[in-house]
């Protein structure tokens, strides 16, 4: 009997629009867990959810089977649709455009699963700016900066 075997493994990211801090700490677990049940009901393993008000990051092992741009936009969409019927954000919420999307080896799940956790420590050195580029530029991803993400600077 002949199969389909794959090892793919891949970290998204994607920001609220604007890059509004809007994800609230006293719901971002409910949110985290809805995308994850979004995740595996599409047959793919979640394999680590985290991130910051303005952004989040995952880590999936996907079937190559999946598309991963029906995916995000099924994430997103559902995603938007839970926090506007939870009632959990009292501004209007969306998230932005486009995504990022990085792919690993399975010897460099652990370090990238324990990044992910630790969003919250990482980001108190680094802003959400800077690590996005980051990992364009380590990635070796062609971007022009007036294509990314929607950035509001505060001052």
């Amino acid at each position: 009997m002949s199969g389909t075997f794959s090892q793919i493994y891949i970290q998204v990211v994607f920001a609220v629009k604007g890059r509004q801090s809007l994800i609230h700490n006293s719901w971002e677990d409910d949110l985290y867990k809805y995308i994850t049940g979004i995740v595996q009901n599409k047959e793919q393993k979640m394999l680590a959810i985290n991130g910051m008000p303005d952004h989040i990051h995952f880590l999936i092992g996907m079937k190559p089977s999946c598309c991963l741009s029906d995916l995000v936009r099924e994430i997103k969409k559902a995603s938007n649709e839970f926090i506007k019927t939870k009632n959990f954000c009292p501004q209007k919420f969306n998230w932005q455009e486009g995504f990022g999307a990085f792919s690993y080896s399975h010897s460099n799940l652990d370090p990238v699963i324990t990044y992910i956790r630790n969003q919250k420590e990482h980001h108190k050195k680094i802003s959400f700016k800077e690590e996005y580029v980051e990992f364009l530029n380590k990635f070796e991803i062609e971007h022009k900066p007036e294509y990314l993400f929607e950035w509001i600077e505060y001052f």
